[in-house]
């Protein structure tokens, strides 16, 4: 099966319909992570293949479950759920944080070479990052354990935002460790196609 089935049929197994045009950005994206993972690392996984399931399908999973018109993607590596989110949401506007210059290279090339008008990279540290705004979701997919997570990055969700956490396996410990100023949603199990692991989506609510 080419990427490109692999891609469509992962998709319409999520329930997801995407234009041939996002497709192919899709997979010009993930071609762009395999040409600068030679030199940078950026993702262990190394195999396109494997890249459809594990980086595209994985991030593309959460997106029945989210909605919002400004994104922060924290801890965004190399692009990911930050740049699958921003050409499925093409009306939102979407900032990849990332403290590493060189990943943060990475992402402005591929904002460039995508051609994504409403996405911003950040080259700084979350928690010195002052910006202009709230946001109304605040996601990442491998920063840290979620106490950590919130309290770094929690201050930058807006009032009826939501923070959106994607994480193997059911996190009870990290859930229970939760600091006041936010309040479980909902833990939602996703089942991304091609990836046998555990997924789950938290989602947390700032307390009023």
């Amino acid at each position: 099966m080419s990427l490109s089935e692999k891609l469509a049929q992962g998709v319409a197994e999520l329930g997801l319909r995407l234009p041939a045009a996002t497709l192919r950005k899709l997979l010009d994206y993930l071609a762009l992570i395999a040409k600068w993972n030679r030199v940078h690392n950026l993702t262990s996984v190394r195999e396109s293949s494997k890249m459809v399931s594990k980086h595209l399908l994985d991030c593309l999973a959460v997106v029945p479950h989210l909605e919002a018109h400004t994104v922060l993607d924290v801890g965004s590596g190399a692009g990911l759920p930050g740049i699958p989110l921003a050409l499925m949401w093409s009306q939102a506007s979407v900032t990849l944080l990332d403290s590493n210059h060189k990943k943060a290279a990475f992402l402005r090339q591929a904002v460039i070479e995508l051609g994504l008008n409403n996405v911003d990279v950040v080259c700084e540290r979350v928690e010195t990052w002052q910006p202009a705004q709230e946001f109304d979701l605040v996601i990442s997919r491998a920063l840290s354990d979620l106490p950590e997570f919130v309290n770094l990055a929690g201050r930058l969700c807006g009032a009826d935002g939501v923070v959106a956490a994607m994480k193997g396996v059911y996190p009870y410990e990290e859930l229970a460790q939760l600091p006041h100023e936010f309040r479980l949603r909902s833990v939602v199990p996703l089942k991304v196609p091609g990836v046998v692991a555990e997924r789950h989506l938290v989602l947390l609510n700032p307390v009023h």
